[in-house]
């Protein structure tokens, strides 16, 4: 009898044992606090007030719950960037301030979490390669954007690895800018990715998607 019968057929009330979500949520909290070391079975179960035979109605084992860390990972930071490639613009410059965007919304794309990730990658070959393979997915996005606008392959791929690593750079320096320094750079970045500037409307639209509004920054100078 597997586990999804013993769930279905246990007469204790529903949430007793917690749930998938709320044990990887608590082994992301974990390991973007104290590294993959901190990600283990008991100290999750405290922090969840859970048993630790809890833990095995859901994942098999601690290795399970650390693929399932991979794949969140994947599934929020690579998706992210991916859909942001995706979305309409009407100019390469738009489709890059798309890009930019993702970036800027930790709500979508978590710094944290890629920095913690990438941190693992250097204790493990296998999750490097998992790095590597999506840096490649995320690569061959941006890549698209800029074949979409009619690059030719070999110029896409440089502007591509331009906006992608600088990026990444960002998150491997831990830099921290305030959002109007940020903001004030973001126009010379497009420049420098795409050859082309941003229009006043485009730059305009983009401050409004993040509710940055220069007019009242100036206003308590």
């Amino acid at each position: 009898m597997d586990s999804t019968t013993h769930i279905e057929d246990d007469p204790r009330p529903s949430g007793w044992r917690g749930s998938r979500e709320g044990w990887l949520e608590a082994a992301k909290a974990a390991f973007l606090e104290g590294g993959i070391d901190a990600v283990k079975i008991q100290p999750l179960a405290a922090r969840l007030d859970l048993s630790r035979t809890s833990f095995y109605w859901f994942f098999k084992d601690r290795a399970a719950i650390l693929d399932a860390l991979l794949e969140l990972w994947d599934e929020t930071n690579t998706c992210a960037l991916v859909s942001a490639c995706e979305e309409y613009a009407e100019t390469i410059a738009e489709a890059v301030l798309n890009v930019i965007s993702v970036f800027l919304d930790e709500t979508r794309f978590e710094p944290r979490f890629d920095f913690a990730i990438r941190g693992w990658a250097h204790q493990s070959p296998a999750v490097m390669a998992r790095v590597a393979a999506a840096d490649e997915t995320r690569l061959a996005a941006i890549r698209a954007v800029f074949a979409r606008f009619g690059f030719p392959p070999d110029e896409a791929d440089v502007r591509a690895r331009t906006v992608y690593l600088v990026q990444i750079g960002y998150i491997s320096m831990q830099v921290r800018e305030d959002i109007a320094t940020r903001m004030a750079r973001i126009p010379t970045y497009v420049a420098a990715y795409t050859g082309q500037a941003a229009t006043d409307r485009e730059i305009a639209r983009f401050h409004a998607r993040h509710g940055f509004r220069p007019d009242a920054l100036r206003q308590n100078l």
